[in-house]
């Protein structure tokens, strides 16, 4: 695998999340840290936005899952935003982090957060 990154942190977006009613009643936000590795000689090569993946379309991507239909458990909101990522042709493997600092948790916390790793087969 290539070590090219373009990284994307702290997309926020208002989503419906969670297992308990008033998380999808009330909302939450939601902060997503998104790094690609993909291959960024071609685009290095042509100075053309086409042989690379547009890091602005992929903020839109992530804060539209974020804010799209509502899932149960964090693990799932990360899995959907790495399938949007995945779904870019020149993307060869995703780390997502979703963080929900405002988490249902009883004792003083500062974030919770679930980091997933996936890669094209």
């Amino acid at each position: 695998m290539n070590g090219d990154r373009i990284t994307l942190t702290g997309l926020r977006g208002r989503g419906f999340h969670g297992v308990f009613p008033e998380e999808r009643r009330e909302g939450q936000e939601f902060v997503v840290d998104v790094e690609i590795t993909l291959d960024t000689r071609p685009a290095a090569r042509s100075d053309d936005v086409a042989d690379t993946v547009h890091y602005g379309e992929v903020a839109e991507d992530v804060v539209a899952v974020v804010t799209g239909d509502p899932v149960d458990l964090v693990e799932t909101l990360a899995q959907r935003i790495a399938d949007a990522v995945l779904a870019r042709p020149a993307v060869e493997a995703v780390r997502v982090t979703v963080h929900k600092p405002g988490a249902p948790i009883t004792v003083p916390f500062a974030d919770v957060a679930v980091t997933i790793e996936r890669a094209r087969p």
